[in-house]
């Protein structure tokens, strides 16, 4: 997974001329990998225009020609998430008005994605909102990884790629000595990610936190369902927001015997009070995340390691463009 080669594809067969011409434009949400992904198709991140005005306003220009033109618009839309979901609309209308021929939206993260159903009264189901107004803004396909559910997908009434952080983390893990591994669902729901981890990592057995949540951002750890003791706990999950879950979950592991425990998720959202959980001595080994989401530099602590995933996304726009297999990349 992370041994691509994709610039001499590009050289052989990318075609020019012929309506197929591959753009890529990214927003401001995430230029590190922006560039990263630049780098490994070989081809620039296009120029535009993109500023406010004075009542907070934004204005976007892509200054160079795209009629024709097979467009791919990276934007995670993380924190302010509401500025970033803007600015990645604009920049499909903008693209929609000089008509390209198609527009795949790339979100690396997905904002919104937890507000997937109703769980009372009178409730918004915001994941499948913006999932219209991607649409009616003049996407013709979205490029995900790692939603909060399975069903987001299928919010969306056009194409939906769905890819997935795991082999980058993965690859990681097989080159540490881990000795005898357990991988850990901190609740529930996510017991179909970390057993497809767990296989991953050569069937490894699983086991499962028993979480219950009183409130939003408010989890309680009861119980764990599965062997831990003397063994290398990995807590898989999508996201790290306010890292209540997976740090009560951390602290349950240890208390049931487990000899290391190690963090993975894709998205590090890293909402107040997360690094002070993260970083609490003698609890996480090592915290592995992505770089989906921008971190900055004041919220580095000594047991996190970011990962790249531009090589991954990179190959994934490479084979949507070519009308190839994108779920062939996970077999």
């Amino acid at each position: 997974m992370t041994s691509f080669v994709a610039t001499e594809r590009i050289s052989q067969t990318c075609p020019s001329g012929d309506g197929q011409r591959l753009r890529l434009f990214s927003g401001n949400s995430n230029p590190a990998l922006a560039s990263e992904i630049s780098s490994y198709l070989g081809i620039p991140d296009g120029p535009r225009v993109s500023k406010r005005f004075a009542d907070g306003e934004l204005y976007i220009q892509i200054q160079e020609s795209i009629r024709g033109c097979d467009v791919f618009l990276l934007q995670p839309t993380c924190a302010p998430v509401n500025d970033h979901l803007m600015e990645l609309l604009i920049m499909v209308d903008a693209c929609r008005r000089a008509s390209a021929r198609q527009i795949t939206a790339v979100v690396p993260y997905y904002g919104y994605a937890r507000a997937d159903r109703k769980t009372a009264g009178r409730e918004s189901i915001t994941a499948k909102l913006v999932a219209n107004l991607l649409v009616e803004a003049g996407v013709s396909r979205v490029l995900a990884m790692d939603l909060h559910s399975a069903q987001v997908q299928g919010y969306f009434d056009i194409p939906c790629d769905h890819i997935y952080g795991a082999p980058v983390l993965v690859d990681y893990l097989a080159t540490r000595d881990l000795g005898e591994v357990v991988v850990v669902s901190p609740d529930v729901g996510g017991v179909a990610r970390a057993r497809a981890f767990a296989k991953r990592m050569d069937d490894a057995p699983l086991a499962i936190i028993d979480k219950r949540r009183s409130a939003h951002n408010v989890a309680q750890s009861l119980t764990v369902i599965g062997d831990v003791k003397g063994k290398t706990a990995i807590l898989v999950d999508d996201m790290i927001d306010t890292g209540g879950t997976i740090s009560q979950g951390a602290r349950l592991l240890r208390e049931r015997g487990a000899e290391r425990v190690i963090a993975c998720a894709t998205h590090a959202v890293f909402s107040p009070p997360a690094i002070e959980r993260l970083s609490e001595p003698g609890l996480f080994e090592e915290v592995l995340v992505t770089n989906s989401i921008p971190i900055a530099k004041e919220l580095h602590f000594p047991q996190l390691q970011v990962l790249s995933v531009a090589n991954m996304l990179g190959e994934a726009i490479w084979r949507i463009h070519a009308e190839s297999s994108v779920s062939s990349m996970f077999r």
